[in-house]
């Protein structure tokens, strides 16, 4: 049986996290334009802000997008720039988390997913993906997905934990040539190729493949996310079409799932 006073908690627990994720949101909105930094919501964060408005009732996460090289610029002037209790986690500030994405966390929260390592040694407050996106050449989505995939695949596999054993050392070989041919293919396809017309996210496995069209992006535009005006792709139809085809429909209740399995929205 279903406790009711335990669903309201959860649901409290909940909307705290989402609020606070607002705020980190907010910090980074305001440095992106002090320092004149492109950005727009993505995923399911600009799904929500189409379907509901804010948040996904269910959602627990932020994602946010930006261009390679405005995402290099905000990893520059962030550590000076955000308030005290936020920390900008990458993986060279961080390599412990065995994390590919760029995060700002609060370190006054408690966040852990499946993935994570709950004894490991690194931040694990509540945070917002910034993930980045490139300049796709202009080739068939066969074999954007195919050498893209190539270089997520290992990427992911040489950031993970290895133990010391013949296997670990021959898998870390294998993948580390892997992944340095098939980004060597992509530059040579990118230095010969027109990069005019596609952008895509080359770090998460379900982004490989869907390649936005810049026009779709670009100019930037605003959008209403929880009351606030946040940067989002001129065109949000399209994008999430790229990505959820039919966003408008809600899923049904076994797929409204949360990514954590703990939250703590404020430390004691």
């Amino acid at each position: 049986m279903n406790n009711p006073y335990l669903q309201k908690f959860k649901e409290q627990q909940l909307r705290a996290c989402q609020l606070k994720q607002l705020s980190i949101l907010e910090e980074i909105d305001r440095i992106c334009k002090k320092h004149q930094i492109g950005y727009w919501l993505d995923g399911g964060t600009l799904l929500g802000a189409v379907r509901h408005g804010g948040f996904i009732p269910w959602d627990d996460d932020i994602d946010i997008a930006m261009r390679q090289e405005d995402l290099d610029r905000f990893v520059s002037v962030a550590p000076s720039e955000l308030r005290e209790g936020l920390f900008l986690q990458t993986p060279q500030i961080e390599p412990q988390s065995k994390e590919p994405i760029v995060k700002v966390r609060d370190l006054n929260s408690f966040y852990v997913e499946g993935s994570d390592n709950f004894a490991a040694d690194y931040q694990k407050g509540l945070y917002v993906d910034i993930f980045p996106m490139v300049d796709y050449p202009t080739l068939s989505k066969k074999w954007v997905k195919r050498i893209t995939l190539g270089i997520s695949k290992s990427y992911s596999i040489l950031h993970k934990s290895h133990y010391y054993s013949f296997n670990a050392f021959a898998e870390f070989f294998w993948f580390g040539a892997k992944y340095a041919v098939n980004k060597c293919l992509w530059s040579l396809l990118c230095a010969v190729r027109p990069k005019n017309v596609y952008l895509s996210n080359i770090l998460i496995n379900n982004g490989y493949g869907i390649m936005h069209r810049q026009d779709s992006v670009f100019p930037l535009g605003t959008i209403n996310f929880e009351g606030k005006s946040f940067s989002a792709p001129c065109n949000p139809d399209a994008y999430l079409s790229d990505l959820y085809r039919n966003y408008m429909e809600i899923p049904p209740k076994e797929k409204q799932k949360i990514h954590s399995v703990f939250i703590m929205p404020e430390l004691i």
